[in-house]
C-alpha cells in the first residue's frame, strides 16, 4: 500500500516498507508479501470496520448524522499548525496517546502507550507528519489519511535499555533532531507535551529546544468543529445506551463491582474504549465523594451515585454523572432534598454558560451548595471535554487563586457542569453532570439521560 500523504512530497522520508507506487516486484519477494499484509491488516483496521448494527442503530434513531472524517482529521491538523506558528515552534513532538489520536486519529494499546512510551509523533509546522510507531505496527494508521510517514519508534524506557538507556537515548535524540533541521527551516524550537529529562538534556546538546507542548494542545483542542460534535454526541448517545443497561441491572443484592462493570461492558460493545476512573459508590460509601467502586452489596433504598468518565466510540470522552435510588421504595425526605439542590445547581449554572462570558464571571455568577454541603463540594464547578476531560478548569469562586487562568466561553467550546452534593458527615450525597456545547447564541446540552424521577419528586 502507498503512503499516502496530506501534506505533500517532504522528499527524503524514511518508510518502514519503502517501494515505488505501481512498481513491480517479485510475486514471492519479503517486500510483496509484506505490502500485501499490511493491506490485508490495514482493511480489518478498527477504525475501517466501524462501531456494529448496534451502535449504528442506535445513532440513526438519535438522529446524528455520520461526521466527515477526513475533514474532521484535517481541521485537527489544521488547528495544531496553527498553534505551532503562532507561538513560532518548528513542531509538535507528542507522546500523549490522546494528543496522538487528536493529530493521526489513529490508536495502539492506548492505555499500554499511556505509561509505556514507545509511541510518539512529530507534527511538523511546515512538513509531514511523523507517526513513531510500537514494532510492525505501521497499519495501524493507514486509514487515516493524513500520516505522512511511519518510522519505528525507539524506547529508552528501562525496560528496553537498562543501564544502556543512555545509547537509546541518544539514537532518539538524533532522529527527531534530524527531523527539526530538515523541516524547521532553521528554527530549532520545538512542543512537547511528555519528556523525561533524558531526552530533553540530549535534545539541548543538538542544539534543540525543548517547551511545553500541553498549551499547544490544550488550545487547539479547545474549539470543536461540527464533525467532532457530531463524533462526540454519538459517544454520548452510546454512553446513555449503556447507563440504561447499568440502570437495568440495579438491584438490591447486586455489588457495586458488579454494576460498574455493566457500564464497561456496554461501552466496549459498542466501540468504545475504556473508562478513566472507578467513581460509582453505593449509600454510605457516596459521602464523602471519590469512593471507587467495591465489592460492597447495594441495598434497598441506597443511593447509587457514579461518574462514567468513559471514552467512548471515536475516542470521544462522555463524561456524565447520574445517582439512582435501588430498589421499587420512596426515597426519604434527606435523599429528594439532596437531589433537588444538586439538580437545581446544575440548572442554574448551565443557564449562565453562554459565548463571551469570562471564566471569573460565570464562577462567581454560579450556584454554590449550602453552607453544610460546601466543605465536602465538588472540586470544579465546570470542565472542558474533548478527547478526555480538558482545559479549562473552572473552581468555586472561594476556590479561585491568583494562578487561577481567566479566558472567555467560545462557541465550539464543549464544557462539563459537576455538582455534588453531601453534608459535612451526612449519610449520603448525590452527584450529577451534564455535557453542554457553548453555541453562537447560548448553549445546548448533549447529555440527555433522564435524572431520577422519584428523587426529583415526581
Amino acid at each position: 500500500m502507498a503512503e499516502r500523504s496530506s501534506s505533500g512530497n517532504f522528499g527524503r522520508h524514511r518508510k518502514i516498507m519503502p517501494f515505488e507506487p505501481g512498481g513491480s516486484l517479485p510475486p514471492n519477494s519479503v517486500e510483496t508479501l509484506s505490502r500485501k499484509a499490511r493491506e490485508k491488516a490495514a482493511a480489518l483496521n478498527q477504525h475501517v470496520l466501524g462501531y456494529g448494527e448496534t451502535a449504528e442503530a442506535e445513532w440513526v434513531a438519535a438522529g446524528i448524522p455520520a461526521p466527515d472524517l477526513p475533514a474532521m482529521r484535517k481541521y485537527r491538523l489544521d488547528r495544531i499548525r496553527a498553534e505551532l506558528k503562532h507561538r513560532d515552534y518548528a513542531g509538535a513532538l507528542l507522546y500523549d496517546p490522546v494528543n496522538i489520536r487528536y493529530a493521526t486519529d489513529s490508536t495502539n494499546m492506548q492505555l499500554w502507550v499511556a505509561h509505556n512510551p514507545t509511541r510518539h509523533c512529530f507534527v511538523a509546522t511546515e512538513g509531514p507528519v511523523v507517526l513513531f510507531d510500537y514494532f510492525s505496527c505501521e497499519h495501524l494508521s493507514d486509514h487515516s489519511g493524513v500520516v505522512d510517514e511511519v518510522r519505528p519508534a525507539i524506547s529508552w524506557m528501562y525496560l528496553y535499555g537498562g543501564e544502556l538507556t543512555e545509547k537509546r537515548v541518544q539514537r532518539w535524540a538524533a532522529g527527531i533532531a534530524d527531523l527539526v533541521r530538515e523541516h524547521g527551516s532553521g528554527n530549532s524550537r520545538i512542543a512537547v507535551d511528555h519528556l523525561d529529562h533524558e531526552g530533553v538534556a540530549e535534545l539541548a546538546r543538538l542544539g534543540i529546544s525543548v517547551s511545553n507542548g500541553e498549551a499547544v494542545m490544550e488550545n487547539a483542542r479547545l474549539i470543536k468543529s461540527p464533525d467532532e460534535i457530531r463524533c462526540m454526541h454519538r459517544a454520548i448517545v452510546s454512553c446513555e445506551a449503556a447507563m440504561a443497561e447499568m440502570e437495568t441491572a440495579l438491584k438490591p443484592g447486586i455489588s457495586e463491582n458488579e454494576l460498574w462493570a455493566e457500564l464497561h461492558r456496554g461501552n466496549i460493545a459498542r466501540g468504545g474504549e475504556w473508562i478513566e476512573t472507578r467513581l460509582l459508590s453505593s449509600g454510605p460509601r457516596t459521602n464523602p465523594w471519590f469512593q471507587e467502586c467495591s465489592s460492597r452489596i447495594i441495598e434497598a433504598g441506597d443511593l447509587v451515585a457514579f461518574d462514567t468518565d468513559l471514552i467512548g466510540p471515536y475516542g470521544f470522552c462522555a463524561d456524565l454523572s447520574r445517582t439512582w435510588l435501588c430498589g421499587d421504595g420512596k426515597p426519604t425526605d434527606e435523599q429528594r432534598d439532596l437531589f433537588r439542590i444538586a439538580a437545581d445547581q446544575i440548572a442554574h449554572n448551565t443557564e449562565l454558560m453562554k459565548p463571551g462570558v469570562s471564566f471569573r464571571d460565570l464562577v462567581e455568577r454560579s450556584q454554590i451548595p449550602p453552607p453544610d454541603c460546601f466543605p465536602a463540594r465538588y472540586g470544579v464547578l465546570y470542565h472542558g471535554v474533548g478527547l478526555a476531560d480538558e482545559y479549562p478548569t473552572l473552581p468555586h469562586a472561594a476556590d479561585w487563586t491568583d494562578d487561577t487562568p481567566d479566558g472567555v466561553l467560545e462557541p465550539g467550546m464543549v464544557l462539563c457542569v459537576e455538582s455534588y452534593i453531601g453534608r459535612l458527615g451526612g449519610h449520603e450525597g448525590v452527584k450529577i453532570e451534564e455535557q453542554v456545547l457553548i453555541t453562537e447564541t447560548g448553549n445546548q446540552q448533549l447529555s440527555s439521560y433522564p435524572l431520577d424521577a422519584r428523587l426529583l419528586g415526581r
